[in-house]
């Protein structure tokens, strides 16, 4: 009998330390569903993968949504834009208070790839489980997906306009603040100017940089609301942003060059199966 009380006290000696390891060691939580390898959550949007109606940025030939971002804005708003909201009271100065909110998604997000801590090649996280780690934890784990929706809500709660963009195999937040000097290049979301991208993936990167492959290329951009969570069809004219910089303004794509490009993310965002 006593062996048996010593096993049971080492198994939750052993299941308490896997739990403070934190979220890289995690799978998905209750309540999602897996079907025919994929995993969906209880809105039905599928979290393994980008495209289609049914992914979680519902990718298709003729634009994307970033439906995952909708599940902690409106009526369930909760932690993330809640985040978003206190950090926006500390800081009276506009800028400043950008700047701390993408500092606290930066530094508190270890960049991890999916395979690392799902037993999938791509899953996303809402801006709310992630920031629940965070919370939890003091640091999350994610990829560019993740970071991206994540600061998108928190800037939305912060009382910001943002949006998230979609370039060739990454992703990343755009915030709207046309005041922001330090930015290494600004962007136009549909001829309107004043964006700045916010990239949360690299731990040296300030609010603003920019990396090279993003200039002077097409990308999609889609600023985030209140919107009804549902596989609704993408808008059939994707909104394009181009960079602006002191050298001049990359001109606009034409419509068709923009659905090429969208056909050729489609597999970057696909979910691969796992070699077993």
């Amino acid at each position: 009998m006593k062996r048996i009380e010593v096993l049971f006290s080492l198994m939750l000696v052993i299941v308490a330390g896997l739990t403070a390891t934190g979220y890289v060691s995690a799978t998905p939580s209750a309540g999602f569903t897996e079907m025919n390898g994929d995993v969906f959550d209880s809105w039905g949007i599928c979290r393994t993968t980008a495209s289609g109606q049914d992914g979680f940025y519902q990718i298709t030939e003729t634009g994307f949504r970033p439906v995952i971002a909708f599940q902690s804005l409106g009526e369930n708003a909760d932690l993330a834009y809640s985040l978003g909201e206190q950090i926006a009271l500390k800081y009276p100065d506009q800028l400043q208070k950008a700047e701390a909110i993408f500092y606290f998604v930066r530094d508190r997000v270890n960049y991890t790839p999916d395979i690392d801590q799902f037993p999938y090649e791509e899953f996303a996280q809402n801006a709310d489980e992630l920031a629940a780690i965070i919370d939890q934890n003091g640091v999350g784990y994610g990829d560019c997906e993740d970071s991206a929706v994540l600061l998108a809500v928190m800037y939305k709660g912060a009382g910001y306009r943002s949006a998230i963009a979609v370039g060739p195999g990454h992703t990343a937040a755009l915030v709207y603040l046309p005041d922001y000097k330090k930015a290494a290049a600004t962007f136009e979301l549909e001829g309107e100017p004043g964006w700045v991208w916010a990239e949360a993936t690299g731990k040296n990167n300030p609010l603003g940089w920019v990396p090279k492959e993003v200039i002077n290329v097409e990308l999609m951009a889609y600023e985030i609301s209140e919107e009804a969570i549902v596989p609704a069809k993408p808008p059939t004219a994707p909104s394009t942003i181009v960079t602006k910089t002191g050298k001049g303004t990359s001109s606009q794509p034409f419509p068709f060059f923009s659905i090429i490009l969208l056909l050729w993310l489609l597999p970057l965002f696909r979910r691969r199966k796992r070699a077993r």
